[in-house]
Order: structure tokens, then C-alpha cells, then sequence
């Protein structure tokens, strides 16, 4: 199996992680387990953790969702944008200029986002976005999976045993029901 190790990249041992996620419980089920592994680890995260459509009771639930994963973090900031759920297309300058403006403020050592090929539209041009704004660091896709089913190509999995998967199903269940 593959293990991916972080450090960061500025040599003050404190890895930047970026994790960006059209709704609010996509960054859980995506990469929430990889990010769990990591701090039970000791490495020192600092995440930022953007979900586009935190209006209201979704941007609630990701503030939860988010202070539940990142509590052993060395430091977390959530970012919610206000997009329509199931439109980011229609809104498509104005979710490029929320990218081009989190660009200006976050240098991350790694991205977490939605998978290229994802069927769901919001999902997909996150992906893309992501791709075109921080094209020169080290982006990791991770897939949601739906009914759908357009898992084609998978990415490898980062398993997670133990306590930690445990834990993040505690917080899927409590969090998204």
C-alpha cells in the first residue's frame, strides 16, 4: 500500500491543507478520514476548510462538522461561500471570483477537492476550479459517492482503521444524519 507522509513544504512543520467542498458534508465523507489520520499522527495541520453553499443551516453544519474533525488542529478556519446548491454553473463568474479571492489569501501545501470527472455539476466545477486556480500544488481528488454511480476511474483510497474511521462515522452520523 501507498502512504502519503505530509510536511510542509516552508520547513516550520506546520502543513497547510486546503479543503474545498461543494456542500456541506462533502469535505467529511471525502477526505475527512485523511485528515483525522494525519492529526492522530501529531502532524500540525493548519486547514482551511471552504464549503460554497454554507447559507444558513448548511453553513451551521459545517462549522460543526468542521470543529468536531479539526479539534486537535493547529489551527482551522472555516470559509463559507453563499452559492445556490445544484447552480454553481449559472453562477459560474461569480464562484471563480470566490476561488480567485481564497487564491489571494490561502497558499496551501495540499488541496483537497472534488474529483474532475464527478457527474454532479457543482461538484465538477469545484473540481475544475480547483485545478485552474492552484494548477502548481499538490491537489488530492476525493469522490462522493451517489446513486449515480460515476466512480469510472477511482482514486486510490486512504484507508483509515481503528479509532479514526470510528470517529469520523461518529461525526458523519451526528453531523449529517
Amino acid at each position: 500500500m501507498i502512504t502519503l507522509d505530509p510536511v510542509s513544504a516552508r520547513g516550520d512543520g506546520v502543513l497547510r491543507v486546503l479543503c474545498i467542498g461543494a456542500h456541506s458534508d462533502d469535505i467529511e465523507i471525502g477526505c475527512g478520514g485523511t485528515l483525522m489520520q494525519w492529526l492522530s499522527t501529531g502532524t500540525p495541520l493548519a486547514v482551511t476548510w471552504v464549503v460554497l453553499s454554507g447559507k444558513a443551516e448548511r453553513g451551521a453544519e459545517a462549522r460543526r462538522s468542521a470543529k468536531q474533525l479539526l479539534n486537535r488542529a493547529a489551527a482551522a478556519e472555516v470559509v463559507l461561500g453563499e452559492f445556490t446548491d445544484g447552480r454553481f454553473p449559472a453562477e459560474y463568474n461569480a464562484v471563480k471570483d470566490f476561488f480567485e479571492s481564497l487564491k489571494a489569501r490561502v497558499n496551501p501545501d495540499v488541496v483537497f477537492t472534488h474529483r474532475l470527472e464527478d457527474r454532479h455539476q457543482d461538484h465538477r466545477l469545484v473540481g475544475e476550479l480547483t485545478w485552474n486556480t492552484w494548477r502548481d500544488h499538490l491537489i488530492l481528488e476525493y469522490e462522493i459517492i451517489k446513486y449515480e454511480g460515476d466512480l469510472g476511474n477511482p482514486q486510490p483510497e486512504h484507508r483509515t482503521g481503528g479509532k479514526v474511521r470510528h470517529r469520523r462515522l461518529e461525526v458523519c452520523e451526528s453531523e449529517i444524519g
